[in-house]
């Protein structure tokens, strides 16, 4: 807790033993000290958060995700990854709560999945992980995920993941080798998400489904700060009529997920306002004291600290 108000940290990562087994290669890329971070859902990660003061954790599932399965063996282990997550959640309910991973290689069980890890799992919503076989996820096959989220008034958080391919030789060979980052959080899952919350909105799912909900991390991937840009461009002669920014602001909150800029908090809030930013570290990629010493510095009303840290999170995911 700071300073009387609780702090919910909203993008905090965890994996499931046999989702991350079966993404064969993927305990390759992380040291022993972040694996097991990863697999703790108890005493350490809870210890972690009381020494800076973070009262509650949504946990999610770290990429690689659901995304990544084979369609043939998706469906039955997502049920299962959910089923473990809520039982972890069940044992700390004070302190965990969590979003549903959704096999989206079968958009219509993924719907199916995300009504029921919210209401037989208490899930607060869904979260989705990079492309789908090489597919961006405002396809219309996959709006049946949205409409089920809108129905069930929870957000869906679109969370980075690997480049595809081709973008990734294209946009980052030859530097990515020796700075393995760029394609990851330097800027290739910024370009990615952007790019696919971008799509999302020129898709003109939100005219459909006008309550469905988004969250993005690290301040929405650079998009409060081009806003504007963005916006203007689309409204240039040649365009079908847009309201890109109108769309945003409303339907679109960001967290603070390992970006822990003052700067970057100040833009947010002068485009979308402090009803759509909420806290979080994005741990155990990135530790809690850093995002917990940033607050600190924070000059902003109390009332303000009190959506940021907790009142947001709270009324979005019903806490």
């Amino acid at each position: 807790m700071f300073r009387n108000i609780p702090v919910i940290a909203l993008e905090e990562h965890y994996w499931d033993k046999e989702l991350a087994t079966e993404l064969a290669g993927a305990e390759g890329i992380r040291g022993d000290s972040l694996l097991k971070r990863l697999y703790d859902i108890g005493e350490l990660r809870l210890q972690e958060m009381d020494e800076v003061g973070i009262d509650v954790q949504v946990l999610s599932h770290g990429a690689p995700s659901a995304q990544k399965l084979r369609p043939e063996i998706a469906v039955d282990m997502t049920r299962r990854v959910n089923d473990r997550l809520a039982e972890a959640c069940a044992r700390h309910p004070t302190r965990f709560a969590g979003f549903a991973c959704l096999p989206t290689a079968h958009p219509e069980a993924a719907a199916r999945e995300l009504e029921r890890a919210v209401k037989q799992l208490g899930m607060k919503g869904a979260m989705i992980h990079g492309l789908t076989n090489g597919v961006f996820h405002d396809d219309q096959k996959f709006w049946c995920i949205y409409e089920t989220a809108e129905k069930l008034d929870v957000p869906v958080y679109f969370h980075p993941a690997w480049p595809h391919p081709d973008v990734e030789k294209a946009y980052y060979e030859p530097y990515g080798k020796d700075f393995p980052q760029v394609v990851r959080a330097a800027w290739g899952y910024t370009v990615e998400t952007a790019t696919q919350a971008i799509r999302l909105i020129l898709s003109r799912l939100f005219e459909k489904h006008p309550n469905f909900k988004v969250i993005l991390g690290h301040f929405g991937e650079t998009l409060p700060y081009q806003l504007w840009r963005i916006d203007q461009a689309l409204r240039r002669p040649g365009h079908d009529i847009m309201d890109f920014r109108g769309h945003f602001t409303r339907n679109f909150h960001v967290t603070t997920s390992g970006h822990f800029s003052t700067p970057a908090l100040v833009a947010s809030m002068m485009e979308m306002g402090m009803d759509h930013i909420m806290f979080s570290v994005d741990w155990p990629f990135v530790s809690n004291k850093p995002g917990m010493k940033w607050v600190e510095t924070l000059q902003i009303s109390n009332e303000d600290m009190t959506k940021f840290l907790s009142g947001n999170a709270k009324k979005i995911l019903k806490l």
